[in-house]
């Protein structure tokens, strides 16, 4: 079974100028002459982790992690002004070019596989292949599942002490309570919504784990901001149209995919997975039964990198 490949350093690091007050945190590490690959992380806000740069041989592969805007040690951090999902397509393709880069492997999980896939749509000549992992589509039943009617009726305590951090008024629409919240003048009221939040994503990703390790965690300033800007991007729908993920992915079938999911991921349901094979028939579609939500765990991580392995072995690649 596949794993990780050792742990690696990088050889170059950069803050990328977006032409606003948002400075991009860049770095570069693998093989240089090797295949590029951009590494979209999830959340919004979740930023880049060392480990990520482990999902692909650094001997074949020129690997680019960035953090989106505001997050990470992008600049200045939760920011979110000039911070929209076009904003950030926007970035990687500053990036694809600062680097001369004329193609690359987008690799993308939850938040980043609908980064991914929405910058495929836009720019499918610049896509060497696609992997995505835990599907997101952005549609409305994909939110309502996570902060409405769904997932709720799995972990109904965790929903309730959610329930508890807002108004009886604001129970119908959550996402804008808490973010009321979250801007008003009470900083306990802030915190405790923050933290009512944040526990109910961790449930949600990591199941009965949470609850152990979690739950009585301290909720800083950087947590307060990280809400928010998950917040100003699920009440903006993170300023994509309803089905337009779906309904654009015709333009992708000359771009060799594997979409990989976990049939236990309760915050991004199978379902979408599947939607999203139907709508690129071409694409491998790799269903992983004792996965869930996160990029962890033996059987995730040996598809992932197995991913890549095989992406590599294609021979898409023409060095210069």
């Amino acid at each position: 079974m596949k794993t990780l490949y050792p742990e690696i350093a990088p050889y170059h690091t950069f803050f990328l100028d977006t032409g606003s007050q948002h400075s991009v945190y860049v770095e570069q590490s693998g093989n240089p002459d090797g295949i590029p690959v951009i590494f979209l992380h999830g959340g919004p806000c979740s930023g880049t982790k060392p480990d990520h740069r482990r999902f692909f041989n650094p001997e074949c592969y020129r690997i680019i992690l960035f953090d989106q805007r505001g997050c990470g040690l992008s600049l200045p951090f939760g920011e979110l002004e000039h911070n929209t999902t076009q904003d950030l397509l926007a970035d990687m393709e500053r990036i694809r070019q600062h680097l001369a880069i004329d193609q690359w492997l987008v690799f993308g999980g939850s938040w980043g596989a609908a980064l991914g896939l929405l910058y495929a749509q836009q720019h499918p000549e610049k896509v060497l292949a696609l992997i995505i992992r835990a599907v997101f589509l952005v549609r409305q039943q994909d939110l309502d599942w996570f902060a409405k009617e769904g997932a709720n009726r799995i972990y109904p305590e965790q929903w309730q002490r959610l329930l508890d951090s807002v108004s009886e008024h604001d129970h119908h629409n959550l996402v804008a309570g808490l973010d009321l919240l979250l801007w008003g003048d009470d900083e306990l009221a802030q915190r405790r919504a923050a933290k009512a939040w944040i526990a109910w994503g961790g449930q949600v990703t990591l199941g009965g784990a949470y609850q152990a390790d979690h739950q009585n965690e301290h909720i800083t300033e950087k947590m307060v901001q990280q809400v928010r800007m998950e917040l100003h991007y699920a009440k903006h729908h993170y300023f994509v149209e309803d089905m337009q993920i779906l309904e654009n992915c015709a333009v992708l079938a000359k771009i060799p995919t594997i979409i990989i999911h976990g049939r236990q991921d309760l915050v991004c349901p199978i379902e979408a997975g599947f939607k999203l094979h139907q709508a690129m028939p071409h694409a491998e579609y790799i269903v992983l039964d004792n996965a869930g939500h996160i990029a962890q765990g033996e059987e995730m991580v040996a598809a992932l990198v197995g991913a890549t392995d095989k992406i590599a072995d294609l021979g898409l690649f023409k060095p210069k």
